[in-house]
């Protein structure tokens, strides 16, 4: 994204790809964006697809009888679009030109890339599945392709999740693994849009226990003992990130924290989290191709997650 000072001129604006349709169960995703575009300055379109089964060969036989359903239900959709975004309290003068894409074809992940890549997007804004709990994300068959393959950063907006009216007011950058880099790309993206909306940046890291199988022998009980370990390396992750961020950054405000619990949900909830929290995660690995890819530890973290989350593609070697 394009982070800017509120005291300085308005940079070119961060471009914001909402993928959402009428039909869908909740406006999450228009919501996203409405809270972003109370932070910094954007420019945003709406991709609604429609995924056919059929083969385009079926469809020239149809002729003008589909290309008149294509215009039919664009139109609809545009219209059903500019309500919600009106609704929403989006500004005009943050719309694109174009600001409804209907687009049909066999594969919503490959119509949504393609729509990002047209749209040069920025960031590309996904709503919850609708059978999440409220506060939560649940990533539906489409958002998890994406997760495994996205090359553009991603957005995820939880169920009914409540936002604050003045938009973004703390980055968040957790580090889910024991052995975080401080050099990590994202932790220094995150500091950089922290700086630059005048917002703090909170660098976190997590120790939750009971997520080892207890031993057999409970005589000789070593999870304790790794626990207390991993905790330990956390600590001194984070005062690694601390210095490296404040080398780069002198007058950003940086705090971190370590949560602690019982498995990843409590290790989430001993942690105090604002309505104006943005949370933001790194993809591993890294390798030969930039694209977003999470782990099975991310993929498990993500559920119990109650802020909205942008994942950034991992650098490539």
């Amino acid at each position: 994204m394009a982070p800017h000072s509120p005291d300085s001129d308005p940079p070119e604006p961060a471009r914001l790809l909402i993928a959402w349709r009428p039909d869908s169960p909740g406006t999450e995703a228009i919501e996203l964006a409405a809270w972003l575009s109370r932070t910094t300055n954007v420019r945003i379109r709406v991709v609604s697809t429609f995924v056919r089964p059929w083969p385009a060969t079926s469809l020239s036989k149809l002729g003008g009888k589909y290309r008149k359903w294509f215009h039919k239900e664009a139109a609809a959709s545009e219209a059903a679009v500019k309500r919600a975004l009106s609704t929403a309290g989006i500004d005009k003068h943050f719309w694109d030109e174009t600001i409804s894409v209907f687009a049909d074809g066999p594969s919503e992940t490959v119509l949504l890339t393609e729509a990002a890549e047209a749209f040069d997007a920025q960031l590309v804004i996904l709503g919850s599945d609708a059978a999440a709990p409220k506060g939560r994300f649940l990533a539906g068959s489409t958002t998890d392709a994406l997760l495994h393959s996205s090359p553009r950063t991603l957005a995820l907006a939880p169920r009914a999740v409540k936002l604050s009216k003045r938009g973004v007011t703390r980055i968040n950058f957790a580090y889910l693994e024991s052995k975080g880099d401080e050099r990590n790309d994202s932790l220094h993206y995150a500091a950089k849009i922290a700086e630059e909306w005048a917002v703090g940046l909170r660098i976190l890291a997590f120790s939750p226990s009971g997520i080892a199988d207890a031993p057999v022998n409970s005589k000789v009980d070593f999870t304790r003992e790794l626990v207390d370990e991993w905790r330990e390396h956390s600590l001194a992750m984070l005062d690694r990130a601390h210095d490296s961020v404040h080398g780069a950054f002198p007058e950003l405000d940086v705090e971190s924290e370590i949560g602690t619990g019982s498995g990843w949900s409590g290790a989430i909830d001993s942690l105090k989290w604002k309505k104006g929290d943005l949370l933001i995660l790194s993809s591993d690995p890294p390798g030969a191709i930039e694209r977003v890819f999470l782990g099975s530890t991310a993929t498990e973290f993500l559920r119990h997650v109650e802020v909205p989350v942008v994942i950034r593609p991992a650098p490539t070697h």
